[in-house]
């Protein structure tokens, strides 16, 4: 059950992620949006889309890791 949630809670920002690529990809072949004015601001709400969606993927596997002991320390300078 724990499963299930953990992958839904990580398709929403995948989704979001998705998105952003996709605004992205529009903006490069000229395909504007209405919703945007420019294809600047357009450029930049779908790389902020991306950028959100990868960071929330990436902190929830990190907190994962952290909390499951399997993330490796890092080294220290030897005295």
């Amino acid at each position: 059950m724990v499963r299930i949630i953990a992958v839904l809670l990580l398709l929403i920002p995948g989704l979001v992620a998705a998105i952003g690529i996709k605004l992205m990809r529009d903006t490069l072949f000229n395909e504007f949006n209405a919703l945007f004015i420019n294809p600047g601001i357009q450029f930049a709400a779908g790389l902020l889309l991306f950028l959100g969606g990868l960071a929330f993927i990436g902190g929830f596997i990190v907190h994962r890791d952290r909390k499951k002991w399997k993330e490796k320390k890092k080294a220290g300078r030897k005295k």
